[in-house]
C-alpha cells in the first residue's frame, strides 16, 4: 500500500540532506515515489509560496499567511498528493501540516481555535503515514540558513520566533506515535544513521 511520509524541522536543520537519504533507501527497497514540497508543489501553490516567502510593501498578516499555507497545501493534496498515493506511488514531502501547527500556531502564536477550525475543514483527517522530525536548536540552524545565502521573509524572523516554533515541534511528537525526531546537531554521519535506522524499522513493520 502506498504511503505518505514527510521531513519537518526549522531552517538548517537538514531536511534536504534528509530527503535525499530517504530518496535513496526508498529506492534500494524498489518503491516508487513522488516529491513534493510546501508550501507549493503545484503551479498556483507555488505562486502563494512566493507571496508567503518574500518581502513586499505591504504587510501579510498572520492570519492571511496562515490561509494562504492551507489553500497551498489542499491544491497539493487534491492534485499531487492524492492522485499519487491513488496510482500506488508514495509520497515524499517535504513539509506538511506540522509545519502550520508549529509554525503558525506557535512562531506567530495563533489561537488554536483560528487554526483547528481550518484545518479541519481543509484536511479532513488526511496525514502523513511517518514524519521525520529533524530537531535542532534555532540558533545553530539559522547560522547554517545565513550561511547559504539571503534569507527569506520568515526566516528573517527573530530567534524567539523559531523558539516558540521548535516548542511547538516537540510538543506535537510527544504527542504523535507516526512522529520520529532526529537529533540533528549531531555529526552528519550519526544523523544519517539516526534516519536509516529509524526509516528502516518503520518500512520492516509497513511493507
Amino acid at each position: 500500500m502506498s504511503k505518505f511520509i514527510v521531513v519537518e524541522g526549522l531552517e538548517g536543520a537538514g531536511k534536504t540532506t534528509a530527503q535525499e537519504l530517504i530518496k535513496a533507501i526508498l529506492t534500494k527497497q524498489n518503491i516508487e515515489f513522488v516529491t513534493t514540497r510546501e508550501p507549493g508543489g503545484t503551479p498556483l501553490a507555488e505562486k502563494m509560496r512566493d507571496i508567503v516567502k518574500s518581502e513586499t510593501d505591504e504587510i501579510l498578516t498572520p492570519e492571511a499567511e496562515l490561509l494562504l499555507m492551507y489553500a497551498s497545501r489542499i491544491q497539493l493534496i487534491e492534485n499531487v498528493i492524492k492522485p499519487a498515493l491513488d496510482s500506488g506511488k508514495w509520497v515524499l514531502g517535504d513539509r506538511h501540516d506540522m509545519s502550520s501547527l508549529a509554525y503558525q500556531g506557535g512562531g506567530r502564536q495563533l489561537d488554536q481555535n483560528l487554526i483547528m477550525p481550518i484545518r479541519n475543514a481543509v484536511l479532513k483527517g488526511f496525514e502523513p503515514d511517518l514524519t521525520i522530525l529533524m530537531d535542532l536548536d534555532p540558533k545553530i540552524g539559522l547560522a547554517r540558513a545565513a550561511a547559504r545565502g539571503s534569507l527569506d521573509r520568515i526566516e528573517r524572523e527573530q530567534i524567539e520566533f523559531f523558539e516558540r516554533t521548535r516548542a511547538v515541534y516537540l510538543s506535537l511528537a510527544d504527542q504523535n506515535p507516526k512522529v520520529v525526531v532526529i537529533d540533528a546537531s549531531k555529526d552528519i554521519d550519526n544523523v544519517q544513521t539516526q534516519i536509516t535506522d529509524k526509516l528502516t524499522a518503520w518500512l520492516t513493520i509497513n511493507l
